[in-house]
C-alpha cells in the first residue's frame, strides 16, 4: 500500500477501528444496556388531534366544541332483546345500566361520568319526576301514558334502533319496534392513556359477563337486579370512537413488540440459511437492535413520542441495518478467499465505507423531507427514522470490527446452497438487458404511465372499522351498531344561539333537524339519527307547560343533562347531535359531512360540522395533504446527494428513476386494484423512496469501481451483478421474508404496510438490476 494511501483519512479511520475493536464493541454493548431503561419509557401519543396542524379549521372547531359542550366522548354498550319494551325486559335493562351508575366502592366503573349514564328504561321511568307530583294519581297515569309513546319516539334518536317495517303472512306491511338498545356512557374528562385502558377493560369485562355484575353494587331496583342476574343475558357489544381509537393504538403497541421479535426470529433463520454462520447471523441483528435501543433512548431524552405513523420505526431501522450488514457480509466473504481476516475486513471497510455512508445520509435526507409537513407526528416520524439511519452507521462502525475479528470460532460466512443458481440468474438478466435495452425502457415507461393513471384512481379509507380484522371484538361491535342502531359514528353541527331562547329560534332549530333528516346521498346514505333540543321539548304535553321556560324545567327533570349537552347560553352556541354509519366509502362520508354543513349554513351561516367522526373521516386526507411536497423534496435531496457522492449530475438524475419506478408501480397498483389508502400506507411514497435508494448506491459504487479498474460498460455490469447484485438480492429476500410476519398483525394498516414495503423493495431491486444498467450505458463515466 502506498504512503499516500496509508495517510488517507479512510485508511487512518479503519486502522483506528481495528486497533480499538474490543473497546468499541464493549462501548456499543454497554451503552445499549444502559439505554434499555430510558428506551422502554418511550410513549405512544394516542391523540388524534396531534395529526392536525395547529390552527387547522377542523381541529379548531372540535376544540371549541369540547369547550362549549364538554368532552362528549361517548361509549355505547348495546344488545338486542326480543320484546325490549316489555316491563320485564325494561327492568333487566335498568339493572344492567345501574351497574354503570355505581360511583363508589370496588364495583364502581372507573373513568366515566356515572350520573350521565343514559338508558331506555330510566328514560321511560317517570316515578321520580317532581313536576308530576302536582297532579292527581289518575291525571298522572294519563300523562305518563301520553308521554310513554313520545319518550319512545324521542329515545329512537338516541337509545334504541329505528322502527322497521315488514310484511306479515297476509302480505300486509306492519311496523315493528327495534329490539336493540344502547346504554350511553360518558367518559370523564382528562383521562390518561392508562386510565382509559382501565376504563375500557372494565366496561368490556362487564359486557362479557353482565350477570356477575348486575346487583353487585347499589342499584335503584334491587329486586329487578336480582331477577336479571339470574337470567341468561344476550351478547353485549361495546363501541364508540374513543374505544376504536384506543384499540387502534393498543394493537399497534402490542404488534410492535410481538411482531418485532417474530420478525427478528424469522430474519435470523433466513440469514442463517443464506450464510450458514451463527456469527454472521448475530452481527446484523446486533447492529439493528443496538441502533433501535439507542434511537428510542435518544427520543425519550429529547421528549419526542411515538405516534401512529412513527410506530414503524423499528421496522425501518431493521431494513436499513440488515441491508448494510448484508453488503458487508458478501464483500468480506469474497475478500477472504485471498486475504486473512484483518486485511479482508480493512479492504471491505475501504470498499464499502463510502456507499454505506451515503446510503445512511441519503436515507436520512429522504426522511428529513417530512419536516416540511405541518403535522407534528409526521415531522417526528421523519426525524426519528433519519436519526435511526445515521445511528446504523455508528452502530456498524462500533460493532463490526470487533464482531468480525474477535475470536476464532465460526469466523467466515459460507455460501448459500443456491448461490450458483442466483449468480447464474443475475448474469442471465445482464445478458437479456444488454440485448433488449429499448424494450426495457419502453416497458418501464408504460408501467410508470399505468402507475401514474392508477394514482388518479386512489381512494382514501375512512371506515375506521376496516383498520381491524373482521373477527376482532371492535369490528364485530361496529357491525352490530351499523346493522341495529344506525352506526357508531357520532358527530354534530353547531351554530350561534341567543342567550334566551324564543319560539322563533326554536322553530329554526326544529326546521334544521327536519332538513338534516331528509338529506340523502346518491347511494341512499342518510343520517341515521338526528337529535335536537326541540326533540326533548316537543314530547312534553302542553298540559305540563305552555311556555318555553316551563317545558325546559320539565325536560331537565325528565332528562337531566339533555339540554346542557345541546345548548350553552353563556357561549351562545347550540348544536344538533348526529349519527351516521361508519362503514361507508370515504367520498360518501366526506360528501355527507359537506352536505350537512351546507344545509345548516342555509339557516345558520356560522354553522360548523365537527366531532370525532369528522376528524377521523379527514384524518388520512390530512396525512396525504402534504405528501406530494415532502416526496418532491425527498427526491430532490436524494438526487443532490447522489450527485455529490458520485460527482456526476447525470448519475444523480438517473438514480431517481429506479427508485421512483417501484413507488409509482405500488401506489398506482393500489389505485387500479381498488386498495384504499389507510393510516399504514399514507406515507408509503416517502418511506419507499428512503429505503430503495440503498440498493442504487451500492450498485453504482460497485459499477464505478469496475469501470475505474478498466472494464467497459458490459463487463462492469456483469461484475456488478455477480458481486453487488448478489448482496442486493440476499438483503431484499431476507427483508421481504422477514416482513411477511406483519401479515399476522391484528391491525390491518400494519398488514398493508408490510406487504407494500415488501413490494416496493422488490420493485426497487428489479429497478436497480434491470433498469439502472440500461441507464448507465448512456452516462459517461470517468475511468
Amino acid at each position: 500500500m502506498t504512503n499516500d494511501a496509508s495517510r488517507s483519512p479512510p485508511v487512518r479511520l479503519v486502522d483506528w477501528l481495528v486497533r480499538r475493536r474490543t473497546a468499541l464493541l464493549l462501548f456499543a454493548l454497554l451503552t445499549a444496556v444502559l439505554a434499555i431503561a430510558p428506551a422502554s419509557r418511550l410513549e405512544l401519543n394516542e391523540s388524534i388531534e396531534s395529526f392536525y396542524a395547529q390552527g387547522d379549521p377542523d381541529l379548531v372547531a372540535w376544540t371549541e366544541s369540547k369547550e362549549w359542550f364538554g368532552g362528549d366522548e361517548i361509549i355505547m354498550v348495546a344488545y338486542e332483546k326480543e320484546g325490549l319494551l316489555e316491563r320485564e325486559n325494561l327492568n333487566e335493562l335498568q339493572a344492567f345500566a345501574d351497574v354503570f351508575r355505581v360511583d363508589t366502592g370496588p364495583d364502581a366503573v372507573p373513568g366515566i361520568n356515572h350520573a350521565a349514564t343514559q338508558d331506555l328504561a330510566s328514560t321511560l321511568n317517570l316515578d321520580d319526576v317532581a313536576v308530576f307530583q302536582e297532579f292527581s294519581p289518575i291525571a298522572r297515569r294519563i300523562i305518563e301514558r301520553i308521554l310513554r309513546k313520545s319518550l319512545i319516539d324521542f329515545s329512537r334518536s338516541l337509545l334504541i334502533g329505528q322502527q322497521t317495517t315488514r310484511r306479515n303472512e297476509d302480505g300486509e306491511v306492519v311496523e315493528s319496534e327495534s329490539d336493540a338498545t344502547a346504554v350511553m356512557l360518558e367518559l370523564a374528562p382528562g383521562l390518561t392513556s392508562e386510565q382509559r385502558q382501565e376504563t375500557f377493560h372494565t366496561i368490556r369485562e362487564i359486557a362479557a359477563d353482565p350477570q356477575s355484575y348486575i346487583g353487585a353494587g347499589e342499584t335503584s331496583q334491587p329486586t329487578s337486579a336480582n331477577e336479571a342476574a339470574r337470567k341468561p343475558f344476550p351478547p353485549v357489544y361495546v363501541a364508540g370512537e374513543p374505544i376504536q381509537i384506543h384499540d387502534m393504538f393498543r394493537y399497534v403497541e402490542e404488534d410492535a413488540l410481538v411482531l418485532g421479535w417474530a420478525t427478528s426470529g424469522l430474519l435470523l433463520i433466513v440469514i442463517l440459511f443464506l450464510f450458514r454462520s451463527v456469527r454472521w447471523v448475530v452481527l446484523p441483528l446486533l447492529v439493528v437492535h443496538v441502533t433501535i435501543v439507542w434511537t428510542r433512548a435518544l427520543l425519550v431524552l429529547t421528549g419526542l413520542k411515538l405516534s401512529m405513523v412513527s410506530s414503524m420505526l423499528n421496522s425501518l431501522v431493521t431494513i436499513i441495518g440488515i441491508a448494510t450488514v448484508t453488503h458487508v457480509t458478501v464483500t468480506y466473504r469474497e475478500l477472504r478467499i485471498e486475504h486473512d481476516r484483518t486485511v479482508a475486513f480493512r479492504e471491505t471497510f475501504l470498499r464499502l465505507a463510502p456507499p454505506v455512508f451515503w446510503t445512511c445520509v441519503t436515507t436520512a435526507i429522504g426522511f428529513l423531507a417530512l419536516l416540511s409537513s405541518e403535522i407534528v407526528p409526521v415531522q417526528s416520524f421523519g426525524l426519528m427514522v433519519a436519526l435511526g439511519a445515521l445511528l446504523v452507521l455508528v452502530a456498524a462502525a462500533a460493532i463490526l470490527p470487533g464482531g468480525v475479528l474477535i475470536g476464532g470460532l465460526d469466523v467466515d460466512p459460507r455460501s448459500t446452497p443456491a448461490e450458483r443458481q442466483i449468480v447464474s440468474g443475475l448474469l442471465g438478466i445482464t445478458r437479456w438487458v444488454e440485448r433488449h435495452p429499448l424494450p426495457v425502457m419502453g416497458g418501464t415507461a408504460a408501467l410508470m404511465m399505468a402507475g401514474g393513471i392508477g394514482l388518479v384512481r386512489l381512494r382514501v379509507e375512512t371506515d375506521f372499522s376496516k383498520n381491524f380484522r373482521s373477527s376482532s371484538e371492535i369490528a364485530e361491535a361496529v357491525d352490530f351498531f351499523e346493522a341495529k342502531l344506525g352506526g357508531a359514528g357520532s358527530w354534530e353541527v353547531n351554530f350561534p344561539a341567543p342567550a334566551e331562547l324564543d319560539e322563533n329560534y326554536l322553530d329554526q332549530v326544529r326546521e334544521l333537524a327536519v332538513r338534516l333528516r331528509r338529506i340523502e346521498m346518491d347511494d341512499g346514505t342518510q343520517l341515521t339519527k338526528v337529535y335536537a333540543l326541540t326533540d326533548g321539548l316537543d314530547f312534553i304535553p302542553s298540559r305540563l307547560g305552555e311556555t318555553i321556560g316551563i317545558r325546559r324545567r320539565v325536560l331537565r327533570q325528565v332528562q337531566p343533562g339533555f339540554e346542557d349537552q345541546l345548548y350553552n347560553p353563556s357561549a351562545g352556541r347550540m348544536r344538533l347531535v348526529l349519527r351516521a354509519q361508519e362503514q361507508k366509502p370515504a367520498e360518501i362520508k366526506l360528501a355527507l359531512i359537506s352536505e350537512v354543513e351546507q344545509t345548516a349554513r342555509e339557516m345558520f351561516p356560522d354553522a360548523r360540522a365537527t366531532g370525532l367522526y369528522v376528524m377521523i373521516a379527514k384524518l388520512i386526507k390530512s396525512l396525504l395533504a402534504d405528501q406530494v411536497k415532502s416526496f418532491t423534496l425527498a427526491a430532490i435531496g436524494i438526487a443532490v446527494c447522489m450527485t455529490i457522492a458520485f460527482r456526476n449530475l447525470w448519475i444523480g438524475i438517473a438514480s431517481l428513476l429506479p427508485n421512483v419506478f417501484p413507488i409509482l408501480l405500488v401506489i398506482g397498483g393500489m389505485g387500479w386494484l381498488g386498495v384504499p389508502v389507510n393510516i399504514g400506507t399514507a406515507m408509503i411514497a416517502c418511506v419507499s423512496m428512503g429505503l430503495t435508494v440503498d440498493s442504487s448506491i451500492h450498485y453504482l459504487s460497485g459499477y464505478r469501481r469496475a469501470r475505474q479498474s478498466g472494464l467497459d460498460h458490459v463487463a462492469a455490469v456483469r461484475e456488478t451483478h455477480a458481486g453487488v447484485g448478489r448482496a442486493v438480492v440476499f438483503a431484499n429476500v431476507a427483508l421481504i421474508i422477514g416482513f411477511s410476519v406483519l401479515t399476522l398483525s391484528n391491525f390491518v394498516p400494519l398488514i398493508y404496510f408490510g406487504v407494500l414495503v415488501s413490494l416496493a423493495m422488490l420493485g426497487g431491486m428489479l429497478g436497480n438490476l434491470v433498469l439502472l444498467p440500461v441507464l448507465l450505458r448512456w452516462i459517461p463515466m470517468q475511468h
